[in-house]
């Protein structure tokens, strides 16, 4: 199943939106999610010419794939059993709606986790893919992809080379565990304003109906 999804701009692998998981998983996948960001790192510093546009790596229990497009970085963790091909079909449709909604934005923003609200898709979409026994995801690993196909995989510490060996790469760790800290808080921000927005004109209206029925009957 999908574990992990992280989305940061190519040119300097600023992070720009995650897929939220619970504190447990948070925990768990910390070491695979340093890689990832390592992985978004080497991307970044690589002429356009050796930047593979898909490219999956083996690590231990999981598998990270990942698609560029349009100057940003869509990655994933897997478990290893997870079909490839839904693996890209799942960053394919993160990809279209990211750029359709953001397209103009993503090179002048200058802060990290800008689009905190395309958690949202996220974990709607993910939800789509957990399980590869529904009908609709059946469908999708009977469809003929040619590109997907021909994707490379690698061991993650061979293609990270000697300079980023996950001992190297760990040295990320904390500063990845406070960044992932301020996003959650981003996160539950954008809730809490999302049910100001819901619910404070009901609480006008009912305070107004207050209002006429006291000066009306009081």
């Amino acid at each position: 199943m999908v574990k992990l999804t992280m989305v940061s701009r190519l040119s300097d692998g600023m992070p720009l939106a995650e897929g939220l998981d619970n504190e447990r998983e948070q925990r768990e996948l910390e070491q695979y999610k340093v890689q990832a960001k390592a992985v978004v790192k080497q991307l970044a510093a690589a002429p356009p010419s050796q930047q593979a546009p898909r490219m999956s790596f083996e690590s231990g229990p999981y598998v990270l794939h990942y698609l560029i497009a349009n100057g940003v970085c869509y990655i994933t963790v897997c478990d290893k059993s997870y079909p490839k091909k839904l693996a890209f079909q799942y960053l394919d449709e993160l990809q279209r709606e990211f750029d359709s909604q953001f397209h103009t934005q993503i090179e002048s923003v200058a802060r990290p986790y800008a689009f905190v609200k395309f958690d949202t898709f996220i974990q709607k979409t993910k939800k789509l893919y957990l399980d590869t026994r529904t009908q609709r995801n059946l469908s999708k690993l009977n469809e003929d992809l040619a590109d997907i196909q021909q994707v490379m995989t690698r061991n993650i510490q061979d293609a990270l080379g000697m300079g980023e060996r996950l001992d190297q790469v760990s040295m990320m760790s904390s500063a990845l565990s406070s960044e992932s800290k301020k996003y959650a808080g981003k996160s539950k921000d954008l809730a809490r304003q999302a049910l100001i927005k819901k619910y404070l004109p009901l609480g006008v209206l009912a305070l107004v109906a207050v209002l006429v029925l006291w000066y009306r009957f009081g």
